[in-house]
């Protein structure tokens, strides 16, 4: 069987188990179970901690694992991303002192505290500047005030904690994290492995994506076409009224109000949006 590493808490937990259910895997109903099988899909599912997941895939124990790109590259384990899940998104940055003005050059010699010394490190390396990472598990925006640390390295959303902190964010993002489904480095996909990742790119493009009907006149095919290219062709098929046709495409679901207005002041008419639940392109 397929032995697959599933986050048991924190913020990807509940969005793993989701996109799985989503692509046709049973998942744990409770949430003390450590290990479910799902013998029909021939898939065991373990539920471990979600910074551990990726040293279990890059051990060999495990075949794949759900964690975050973040916590793959922290964790410097022998394992790889091989399909992104487009979900539990965040962004790292460094921040310092609003009071002072920083640049990446600045950090050089300066303390940088973060609850992820193995991510930080290895993009200080990239950028070749000598820094000494401290390395704490939470609240790393108050290290700063307390006198831990010069500068902080950590996620950052609207950036209202780090302002309440007294800092501010400077330099381009170190990471633009998301969740990702990993294997160990070097090993071929399993076809139940590959089953798995063809089953959630299929929910990842269904989320994504949505159907876009509508009618059109002829003499606008060509218009209409440019608007709502679909990812292959649009489907175009005759209407019983003279001159006019029907047109079906996939579009991406945060553009739907625009290629809607757009289309009717082209003329299309009866324009409908389907969802899409599940898909294989």
């Amino acid at each position: 069987m397929l032995r697959i590493a599933v986050p048991n808490k924190g913020s990807l937990a509940d969005s793993s188990i989701q996109i799985l259910k989503e692509a046709g895997y049973r998942q744990r109903t409770d949430s003390r179970d450590l290990v479910l099988i799902d013998s029909s899909n021939g898939v065991e599912f373990y539920y471990l901690r979600p910074r551990d997941i990726a040293i279990y895939v890059g051990s060999g124990e495990l075949e794949a694992g759900i964690t975050g790109r973040d916590l793959l590259i922290d964790s410097a384990a022998l394992a790889e991303e091989i399909l992104p899940l487009d979900f539990g998104a965040s962004t790292f940055r460094f921040a310092g002192p609003a009071s002072e003005s920083f640049s990446v050059a600045s950090i050089s010699g300066k303390r940088v505290a973060t609850a992820y010394p193995g991510l930080v490190e290895k993009h200080l390396a990239d950028l070749k500047i000598s820094a000494s990472v401290v390395r704490l598990d939470g609240a790393v925006e108050s290290s700063v005030r307390l006198g831990v640390a010069d500068l902080i390295a950590d996620v950052v959303s609207t950036g209202n904690t780090l302002k309440q902190a007294g800092l501010a964010i400077f330099g381009e993002p170190i990471l633009i994290s998301e969740a990702i489904l990993i294997k160990r480095t070097g090993t071929t996909l399993a076809p139940e492995l590959e089953i798995l990742m063809r089953r959630l790119q299929g929910v990842v493009t269904a989320r994504q994506y949505v159907l876009l009907d509508y009618d059109v006149p002829t003499d606008r095919i060509d218009a209409a076409c440019a608007i709502t290219p679909g990812l292959e062709s649009p489907t175009i098929s005759p209407l019983q009224k003279a001159n006019w046709v029907a047109v079906r495409a996939m579009v991406l679901r945060k553009d739907t109000n625009r290629l809607m207005d757009e289309l009717w002041a082209l003329g299309a008419r009866g324009i409908l949006v389907t969802d899409i639940h599940a898909c294989r392109l």
